[in-house]
């Protein structure tokens, strides 16, 4: 306003100033609501910042959290690659995301995450043990998924087991591993255990079209062609 005391330049500073104190106020009322952990009223409040201040990192961080609370893993992943790339030396968000990757079943796309975060800090606790927890995994699941690309389904067995004793907690890799498992013994001919561990599959995921089929193939091993 000082070096151009225009009128309209004087209503837009003056709109600015207004819309300034108002996201001043939404910004109070998200960091309290993440306080009270209503997170649903956070993200709704944060929303309303971020259509403006696209390009604050903190927020983006804080919206993500709030999505990981609410159980949107996915969404959270879009905030924090955001603030990944507007931060520098973002390691939290890295680390973040390749967490969540890890969590979801994505071992892959974990390990290049993870790797991002050492190449900007390669002393960086939190993310060297998780890449040697998931660079352990990810090379089971490839040599087993070799065994059974020729037809070793004893030994791809064992390596799936193996993989059950290397990540115990996280459920999404024993289901993915019985599954495998499951096809290995109907491939080689053993359908009472396969139509077992296929069961158990889809107990916990009743659409799960590789199991499905896999214990179609056990079903006619034993002639049980109805089921």
């Amino acid at each position: 306003l000082k070096s151009n005391p225009s009128n309209n330049e004087e209503k837009e500073a003056q709109t600015q100033l207004t819309k300034s104190d108002e996201l001043q106020r939404l910004h109070s009322q998200a960091l309290s609501a993440y306080q009270q952990e209503d997170y649903k009223a956070a993200i709704s409040l944060l929303d309303e910042i971020l259509a403006v201040c696209v390009w604050d990192a903190e927020l983006r961080e804080l919206r993500a959290e709030c999505y990981i609370k609410e159980g949107e893993p996915s969404k959270a992943i879009s905030d924090l690659k955001a603030a990944a790339k507007l931060k520098n030396d973002n390691t939290e968000a890295f680390y973040k995301i390749s967490r969540i990757y890890y969590q979801l079943g994505d071992h892959e796309l974990s390990l290049s995450e993870v790797r991002e975060c050492l190449k900007l800090d390669q002393d960086h606790k939190q993310c060297f043990s998780l890449y040697k927890q998931v660079k352990k995994l990810n090379k089971q699941i490839e040599s087993a998924e070799e065994f059974i690309r020729e037809g070793r389904y004893e030994d791809a067995i064992s390596k799936y087991e193996s993989v059950m004793k290397t990540e115990p907690e996280v459920p999404v890799y024993s289901t993915r591993a019985k599954e495998r498992i499951c096809h290995c013994l109907s491939k080689s001919q053993q359908a009472t255990e396969a139509i077992k561990l296929c069961s158990e599959v889809l107990q916990l995921e009743p659409t799960n079209v590789n199991a499905l089929k896999d214990r179609a193939e056990a079903y006619l091993l034993e002639d049980m062609y109805e089921e």
